[in-house]
């Protein structure tokens, strides 16, 4: 496929002269308007198309289409229509003609693939940041969070996994491969049509004789597949169903499987998704799903970067991945001298999470969970513990050497607490009480010192909020704002990138950000 060029010459029947003085210039459609042949010249792409075959769509007009998509909350077949049939969409591709025509859907859907297997499959957003840091909105300030994103399938029972992974299984082989699988296959059951078998549901024995003829049929499946050389199709095939059986059903004593009384850690919940996980944004508030993770600048509300994670990855496991760049500045011989100040709430208050902000000299301002104990009982910052000595002293002024164990160090109090006068306001192990010292004590010790400050705590509440209005600008459409738009995680991915670019776009043109000759900079006139 061949590059095509976005139209550059004037006509008579442009949306420029219908919609100038119409269109806000302080919305996305005017800033697109004006600035889209710099942000997106068809050139950014080129190396996404071949030289030969049919001519593509313009691919300015294409990353038009999928900004202002992401921004507007619509499908692919609804993006398509509004482009053809929105003045507001043509004017902000560079101002096109009324009659300019439009196109299929699937351009939308080729595009995002060819973007995937790029070198730059996040050059969207990269030019839209790089727009804003050309203007000086981004700051040496970075606020990080994360909120859920539902996936776009329905969560399957243990059955229905099952037998969609078989399903899955049969349709990735060939003709051969697959007559051989069906020959040891025991149950009644074609496994072509999707769903559950045809069964009493209410009969507790027909139930749990499905599950067994099920399991029976995955493992003689894998049994079959044990030991050969598979084609990427078919192994990967086979991996899912290994996974879903063994995460979901147990063998007794009889050799009888049955659903397994346990919730697996890493749970697939889906066949047709496999990369989507059940999630916990609380302890009370469970879905399932994906997370997608932010960093922000507070004081111009632009987001530096993004990542997305399974919904049963935690906050603090993905600091890295957001800010890559403030911590390689670290080893950097031009860094600027003034450091990069982190704000998180107690979910990156991890004591890795401290210790890797603290190697790379950054400003720490991720609030630390205070310590607490059962029934009100003196919590572990009553002890002062000396790791320099290797000592814990107790509220009541006793102390208990420390112990090396498997993830750091351990004081029994053990006797002392039968003797001691506060043994009923600090423990009710009859064993005594005992302080666990963990890996990272010293950076856990330091954070809740400097967030006793009354000067931390006003900056904390003043700045912290800030990322919580932009995860409520990020999230307020109904088609891909919380509801994911695609499947597996490389897209979802990449379409929460593409999401915050529509959003920085959004934000530069109520801020005025313009390109005279002298580059990027915000139009203070």
């Amino acid at each position: 496929m061949s590059l095509r060029l976005t139209p550059t010459q004037a006509d008579v029947f442009t949306t420029t002269t219908f919609c100038e003085g119409r269109v806000a210039a302080d919305s996305i459609y005017g800033l697109l308007h004006r600035e889209c042949f710099r942000l997106f010249p068809d050139d950014l792409f080129a190396d996404l198309f071949r030289d030969t075959g049919r001519r593509s769509v313009p691919p300015l007009i294409v990353a038009v289409v999928m900004v202002l998509q992401r921004i507007e909350g619509c499908s692919d077949r609804e993006a398509v229509d509004r482009f053809t049939y929105d003045a507001r969409w043509k004017y902000a591709a560079g101002g096109l003609g009324f009659d300019y025509p439009g196109f299929v859907h699937t351009v939308l859907v080729d595009m995002r693939a060819r973007l995937a297997g790029s070198e730059r499959p996040e050059r969207i957003f990269e030019v839209v940041l790089e727009m804003g840091k050309r203007a000086g909105l981004v700051g040496r300030r970075r606020v990080l969070d994360s909120t859920c994103l539902y996936d776009a399938v329905a969560t399957m029972d243990t059955v229905t996994l099952v037998r969609s992974a078989i399903r899955g299984l049969l349709a990735a082989c060939g003709p051969a491969l697959e007559a051989e699988l069906r020959g040891v296959l025991m149950r009644d059951d074609e496994y072509r049509s999707a769903g559950k078998p045809v069964c009493d549901w209410d009969d507790r024995q027909a139930r749990e004789q499905v599950i067994d003829a099920l399991a029976k049929d995955a493992h003689a499946l894998l049994t079959v597949l044990d030991g050969r050389e598979l084609t990427d199709g078919v192994r990967k095939a086979g991996e899912l169903l290994a996974a879903v059986v063994g995460q979901d059903l147990d063998r007794d004593e009889d050799g009888v499987f049955r659903i397994a009384r346990r919730v697996a850690k890493d749970r697939i919940i889906s066949t047709v998704d496999p990369d989507a996980r059940h999630g916990h944004k609380t302890s009370a508030r469970g879905f399932d799903g994906y997370k997608g993770h932010v960093s922000l600048d507070p004081d111009s509300e632009v987001i530096v970067s993004t990542t997305v994670t399974a919904g049963n990855v935690g906050d603090g496991q993905v600091v890295e991945d957001l800010l890559v760049d403030e911590l390689a500045e670290h080893d950097h011989p031009d860094a600027p001298e003034e450091p990069v100040q982190v704000y998180g709430d107690s979910a990156y208050g991890a004591g890795h999470v401290l210790d890797t902000l603290e190697e790379a000299d950054v400003e720490i301002m991720c609030k630390v969970q205070a310590p607490s104990a059962p029934a009100g009982r003196y919590a572990k910052d009553a002890f002062q513990v000396d790791l320099q000595a290797g000592t814990v002293t107790c509220p009541a002024g006793r102390t208990a050497r420390l112990r090396p164990v498997k993830n750091g160090h351990i004081a029994h109090f053990a006797k002392a607490c039968r003797s001691c006068p506060l043994a009923d306001r600090c423990t009710s192990s009859t064993s005594g009480r005992s302080i666990h010292v963990g890996r990272y004590e010293q950076q856990l010790a330091r954070a809740r010192k400097r967030q006793a400050s009354p000067h931390w705590k006003t900056d904390y509440t003043e700045t912290r909020p800030k990322v919580e209005r932009k995860i409520a600008h990020l999230m307020r459409r109904k088609h891909g704002g919380r509801r994911a738009r695609v499947r597996g995680h490389t897209k979802v991915d990449a379409d929460f990138s593409l999401l915050a670019a529509a959003v920085n776009l959004a934000r530069f043109a109520v801020l005025g950000v313009a390109s005279p000759p002298g580059g990027w900079q915000l139009n203070t006139a």
